[in-house]
């Protein structure tokens, strides 16, 4: 089994993120789950078995003010990981996409913020308010979130994606909710993009 669980956070608008930001982001959410399992990929193959938890965040299915680098990092593991687990499944080899919300581990103690623009104070401002405040107040649990991957491991029909936490499942079934009425909303326009017969 490999766990690909390194991670950090970063808080800035997306103007206020430099690319020196961005890219070091994406060497640890990105470039170093990929590697780790490139190496670990040929063992599980000859041996038809294997699991990949990738530990992502909610914030890999939606994201808002403040969190910009963060979650594109989060969104790009989940598009490499949905592909992988398509090509690894008649393998014999799971892949699990954890997306936790606020729980109580060193994360928010431990980031990175950009330089503040004054006119984001209102939006990417208040993300970094709460960062900076709610280190230690988080309500989950992260021996409950152990057991509950392991439990979705263990399961004949693992998922893909395992959302943990109240704030995560709320969140994530919301974005979803709106991202469905937004789409049937503009539907009709979407398509009419067909090329004329």
């Amino acid at each position: 089994m490999l766990v690909n669980n390194a991670g950090r956070t970063h808080v800035g608008a997306a103007e206020e993120t430099t690319d020196s930001e961005l890219r070091d982001l994406f060497d640890v959410h990105v470039f170093g789950p990929a590697a780790l399992t490139r190496a670990v990929l040929p063992h599980m193959r000859s041996r038809r078995t294997g699991a990949i938890v990738q530990v992502s965040s909610m914030g890999g299915q939606m994201s808002f003010a403040g969190f910009a680098a963060y979650s594109a990092t989060k969104f790009a593991l989940e598009g490499m990981s949905e592909a992988l687990a398509d090509e690894v499944r008649p393998l014999g080899i799971k892949v699990l996409i954890i997306e936790p919300g606020a729980f109580r581990t060193g994360l928010f103690g431990n980031h990175s913020a950009s330089t503040p623009i004054p006119d984001y104070a209102d939006t990417a401002g208040r993300t970094r308010q709460m960062i900076e405040t709610s280190a230690g107040t988080q309500p989950g649990d992260p021996a409950k979130a152990a057991a509950a991957i392991l439990s979705a491991l263990d399961a004949p029909n693992t998922p893909l994606r395992l959302p943990l936490g109240d704030d995560a499942v709320d969140a994530i079934l919301s974005h979803l909710d709106s991202t469905r009425t937004e789409i049937h909303a503009w539907e009709k326009l979407a398509r009419d993009t067909r090329l004329a017969d």
